[in-house]
């Protein structure tokens, strides 16, 4: 990939911690600055999902014949037999709309972009209040078995030991205040790079 100074937002969190909730408001409070970097995945839609538009919801076939042409900047088998991926060519298309790109990340996959792109990169960790309520968070989307369900809190307890490793954590426990303090440490890096400004907790 061309080596741009251009700049990657990352937002890694968790499956239930509420990422996504803080995505869709910095979308809609900074549409001229980001856009959504839509990931590649294996699994099937849920909802009102819409391929390209939510994901680009790939066969696990596509998804290995792209890892192996080398056309991810990250991907991560999140789950045994789902992939999750970031495509170059997505990236490359943000940049060069002049816009950063927001990447709603698993953990694991924030951390190899923030690796890979040292010194472009603003990466935040949405943090849950607690296990307790990230589990009751999954129960109440009622997507889950309950063996999926514990692998997701399992995988969630570990995926909290990274959150250090993390430019910023924000705690969500109130989603208005959480978003704030997200759109607030963006907004600085977006106009000054790296010096984040201290945001009272």
């Amino acid at each position: 990939m061309p080596g741009k100074s251009t700049k990657i937002i990352i937002i890694a969190a968790p499956s239930g911690a509420g990422k996504t909730s803080v995505v869709r408001h910095l979308l809609k409070v900074m549409p001229a600055q980001l856009s959504f970097s839509i990931s590649a995945a294996t699994r099937k839609p849920r909802n009102n999902e819409k391929d390209g538009v939510d994901y680009y919801f790939l066969s696990v076939e596509d998804f290995e014949a792209k890892i192996a042409a080398d056309e991810f900047v990250e991907w991560e088998m999140v789950y045994e037999g789902k992939y999750y991926g970031t495509l170059k060519e997505e990236v490359e298309r943000i940049w060069n709309e002049g816009k950063a790109p927001l990447l709603d990340v698993d953990v694991q996959g924030g951390l190899h972009v923030q690796d890979k792109f040292r010194g472009q990169t603003l990466s935040l960790f949405i943090e849950p209040p607690s296990i307790q309520e990230l589990e009751r968070r999954l129960r109440s989307r009622g997507t889950e078995t309950e063996e999926s369900l514990k692998a997701r809190v399992s995988k969630a307890a570990y995926e909290l030991t990274f959150k250090d490793q993390f430019d910023h954590v924000i705690l969500n426990d109130e989603l208005p205040r959480a978003c704030s303090e997200a759109e607030t440490l963006i907004r600085h890096f977006l106009m000054n790079g790296s010096n984040w400004p201290q945001i009272s907790k």
